[in-house]
């Protein structure tokens, strides 16, 4: 059926369908639809950084950036949803067209850039939510401030969603923010993640709460620059890292009419370079640092082999567009099976 509906929605222009898609999803919750629709599978409980999470899939920031839609997105079977990226203030995002579809290659192009509603408008919404699982918060920096400056919104989106967040994300890696990715290397990054500790101190001595932070980071980067990173979060203190975004490069979508739009990369192209940082972080960080592995999970494989691979945890976005809900149950299974 998901089939029929995915044929239906890839007649509109991309960013036009999703956004029909979520307000479907909504309707459907409204009356009481999506529990029948859900896929069915028993519970495939992991602990990581501290928190119960039912089942290791999760859905990755970006579908549901000012948090929505949480209610019918968490009645889908998600072991955990992530929102975002938000910033401190709205922001428009790049101009349009800024999403393309490259089915061939069960793939997107986005440079959607940060478009969201901002804080305020976030946190009514959570708090508005009936959707009782494991919630992520990613924050970002909003456009207009400058690299040396990005620490002060990184604390303003800490300190804004600390107490509504399960855990939080810090999101070092869109391509799509001019300059965001310069944060991810060298003494940037390390200060940035010392700016990050110290926000996360100063909200555990305001809430008598502890609130695991990971770091999202890009599949673009070396082997140098992955032990880099693998040590300076080592260093830092912080609870997690995400691997990973999307890339910005292009090899396995030559030719394609959308190749060369500027953008990140998503889907199953990003399969193997996403694998490839999972597997030098693990070498470097081992049992000391969780890892959260997204990029190109198409099918119950490729979500196996993150976790084979050293992740704890997976999360979905492309893969469930072109797939549905289906790739929940098939990814749960093919986890469960490594057990």
């Amino acid at each position: 059926m998901y089939g029929a509906i995915r044929n239906l929605l890839f007649r509109l222009p991309p960013e036009q369908a999703h956004n029909f898609a979520l307000s479907g999803l909504d309707l459907a919750d409204r009356f009481g639809l999506l529990k029948a629709l859900a896929p069915k599978f028993d519970a495939c409980p992991v602990n990581v950084m501290g928190l119960e999470f039912p089942n290791p899939v999760g859905l990755a920031a970006g579908l549901d950036k000012n948090a929505d839609h949480l209610d019918a997105l968490g009645a889908l079977g998600f072991g955990f949803i992530e929102v975002g990226t938000v910033t401190p203030l709205a922001q428009p995002g790049n101009p349009k067209p800024r999403m393309f579809r490259l089915p061939e290659h069960q793939a997107i192009i986005n440079r959607m850039g940060f478009n969201n509603e901002g804080l305020e408008h976030m946190l009514a919404r959570i708090d508005k939510r009936r959707y009782q699982g494991i919630l992520g918060i990613n924050v970002g920096k909003n456009k207009d401030t400058p690299n040396e400056e990005s620490e002060s919104d990184y604390r303003k989106g800490i300190a804004a969603v600390y107490s509504r967040a399960d855990y939080i994300t810090v999101n070092v890696s869109s391509p799509n923010t001019p300059g965001l990715r310069d944060l991810q290397f060298g003494d940037s990054l390390k200060r940035l993640l010392d700016a990050v500790k110290d926000e996360q101190g100063k909200c555990v001595a305001n809430t008598s709460r502890y609130v695991p932070i990971a770091v999202k980071i890009a599949p673009d980067m070396d082997d140098e620059g992955i032990r880099f990173v693998a040590q300076a979060l080592r260093n830092s203190g912080l609870d997690g890292v995400i691997a990973t975004n999307t890339t910005i490069g292009r090899d396995a979508v030559q030719g394609h009419p959308h190749a060369d739009e500027a953008g990140g990369l998503s889907g199953a192209p990003v399969r193997e370079p996403s694998l490839r940082v999972i597997k030098g972080l693990y070498a470097e960080l081992g049992e000391d640092l969780p890892i959260i592995g997204v990029g190109g999970i198409t099918d119950g494989e490729s979500a196996a082999e993150k976790i084979q691979a050293g992740a704890k945890l997976v999360q979905i976005y492309t893969g469930f567009i072109y797939r549905g809900p289906a790739l929940i149950k098939e990814a749960v299974e093919a986890i469960r099976k490594l057990q």
